[in-house]
C-alpha cells in the first residue's frame, strides 16, 4: 500500500530537486534549518523537506572520511517536489532569496559564521 501512495506521489509531483548547502559547522546549519522551516510553502502543488545532514563529499582540503567535530550534520538538505517546473523555479527562487537573508544576518550578528568577512568588507582596524 506504501507503495501505492509513493508512486501516487511521484505522478502527483513529477518534478524534484535535491540541493545540499554546505555550512561551517553543525550549529550554523542548525540555525539556519530552524529559521527557513517556519515559511511554510504557499502552494499546495509545492512539497518541501528540510533536514541537516554529514557532507556527501569532503571538501578537497580534508581527507576522505574524516570529518571534524561540529560538521557531523553540516550540510543543510532542501528536497522540493513539485507539480510543474514553474511551480519548482518559482519555490527554490523564493527558497535562495530567504536562505541569502539567513547567511546575511548569521553574517553580521554571529561573530563565528564569516570571520574574514569583516576584514574583507574593510571593517579591521589592523
Amino acid at each position: 500500500m506504501a507503495t501505492d501512495t509513493s508512486t501516487a506521489t511521484k505522478a502527483a509531483f513529477p518534478c524534484a530537486l535535491t540541493l545540499e548547502i554546505p555550512f561551517p559547522d553543525t550549529r550554523l546549519a542548525s540555525v539556519a534549518l530552524r529559521a527557513l522551516r517556519v515559511d511554510k510553502e504557499l502552494s499546495p502543488l509545492v512539497h518541501r523537506t528540510l533536514t541537516t545532514v554529514m557532507p556527501s563529499t569532503p571538501s578537497p582540503d580534508v581527507d576522505a572520511g574524516a570529518i571534524t567535530p561540529g560538521q557531523e550534520d553540516a550540510v543543510l538538505r532542501v528536497e522540493y517536489k513539485a507539480a510543474t517546473n514553474r511551480m519548482l523555479r518559482v519555490a527554490v527562487n523564493s527558497f535562495f532569496d530567504s536562505l541569502a537573508l539567513v547567511v546575511e544576518v548569521m553574517q553580521e550578528l554571529d561573530e563565528d559564521v564569516v570571520v574574514e568577512s569583516h576584514h574583507i568588507r574593510g571593517g579591521g582596524d589592523s
